[in-house]
């Protein structure tokens, strides 16, 4: 329904009369609102205050994707619930807070993981979402579906005292879109470089910052008010306060929408990220020590060393291997030979059994070992003078 045929109560006239004094928003900035829907993923610390603001203006359908439940942790930053809310579903719980905060308008619950197989689904249903979640694969998911589906992302993400956010692929004057997610980071960091909350913790206000600068954001892409955070990273520090605002350029090699894109539907994001599922134990891979690879070399015995660090840790200190991250493994796998031994290596020996786990699985190498221990070993038994980090 186009905003023009919205109509408001006298109730939400009131309700919303702070907006309809402000000279660019007015009555035509309400009803957009009122006329636009809104898919919400994650209702914690980013999508506690987000949902609260974006109840509380006046969107007319919002939608909460959420398969937890409410943890007594959470109550440290994740503001819409109460202790009553304790052991409930967390969307069932928010949808009973923000009816009571704004009757007029409909709240959808989609008790449920967001997933490859339901995103393009939920996405489709609404005109713009904002990505709450707490993990790298279901944010590279979010981004993907929203390029793939043309949609709006209003991004934002915390960790410990530093927020940041964005909006990507927003629909731009001239028919175009804007950057989205993969131009600023076309693949994930290695697993075990960025703890989750449970492990790295969060100042509790910090989401609040954060989500409520989704929220502003969100209100603008609906309204047309202002310029948005669209080609910008805004960047903020708790301790220091300062906030930085970076730009975001297209990246002609975007796997989705580059000059030559190559993803062209949502993949396996867990896999992507190097996360495999926690609960099983991850079977053994063929290994070598340090000192037994010291011998190899000294032998010249045939073999090519793998290093599936990132370009940075490369940086930094390297034995003399190619350089294929972690994350770029399985797409590379014509520069690594089936006929010969490979050594694969990495910081720790972590990293490089994922590697030869994944192209064992996805490509069916039999000749992967890996360097036990990693550059960490090696400086320790074989070159002390590599620099450490």
């Amino acid at each position: 329904m186009s905003h023009h045929d919205i109509t408001f109560s006298k109730e939400e006239l009131e309700r919303y009369s702070r907006h309809l004094i402000i000279p660019e928003f007015n009555i035509e900035g309400q009803k957009k609102l009122k006329a636009s829907s809104v898919l919400v993923i994650g209702s914690g610390g980013l999508g506690s205050p987000l949902l609260l603001y974006l109840a509380a203006a006046g969107v007319g359908r919002i939608g909460i994707v959420d398969f937890d439940t409410v943890d007594a942790s959470n109550l440290q930053r994740q503001v819409l619930f109460g202790v009553q809310d304790v052991g409930v579903s967390k969307a069932v719980a928010a949808e009973k807070r923000l009816s009571s905060l704004n009757p007029h308008i409909t709240i959808e619950v989609h008790d449920t993981m967001f997933t490859v197989d339901n995103a393009r689904e939920l996405v489709k249903q609404y005109d713009v979402v904002a990505d709450g979640t707490d993990n790298f694969p279901t944010r590279y998911l979010v981004n993907d579906v929203c390029v793939l589906e043309d949609k709006v992302n209003v991004y934002a993400s915390i960790f410990r005292f530093e927020g940041q956010a964005s909006v990507f692929n927003e629909l731009l004057a001239d028919g175009t879109r804007g950057p989205n997610y993969r131009d600023l980071f076309p693949s994930p960091p290695p697993p075990g470089l960025v703890p989750s909350c449970a492990e790295g913790g969060v100042i509790g206000v910090l989401p609040g910052i954060l989500g409520s600068i989704q929220a502003l954001e969100v209100l603008k892409v609906i309204s047309g008010v202002g310029d948005t955070l669209s080609g910008r990273l805004f960047l903020f520090d708790a301790t220091a306060f300062t906030t930085r605002i970076l730009k975001i350029r297209k990246n002609k090699n975007n796997p989705l929408n580059g000059e030559n894109p190559t993803q062209t539907e949502l993949i396996n994001y867990d896999q992507f990220c190097g996360i495999g599922m926690a609960s099983e134990q991850p079977r053994e891979v063929a290994e070598i020590s340090v000192l037994e690879y010291d011998q190899w070399r000294k032998d010249g015995k045939e073999h090519v060393l793998i290093d599936v660090r990132e370009p940075y840790e490369y940086g930094i200190a390297e034995m003399g291997g190619t350089l294929i991250p972690l994350a770029t493994v399985l797409e590379s796998t014509d520069r690594i030979p089936k006929d010969i031994p490979v050594v694969v290596q990495c910081r720790s020996g972590s990293r490089s059994a994922t590697a030869i786990r994944e192209l064992e699985d996805t490509h069916g190498y039999t000749n992967l070992i890996n360097l036990k221990g990693g550059i960490l070993d090696w400086q320790e038994a074989v070159q002390p003078e590599l620099a450490r980090y």
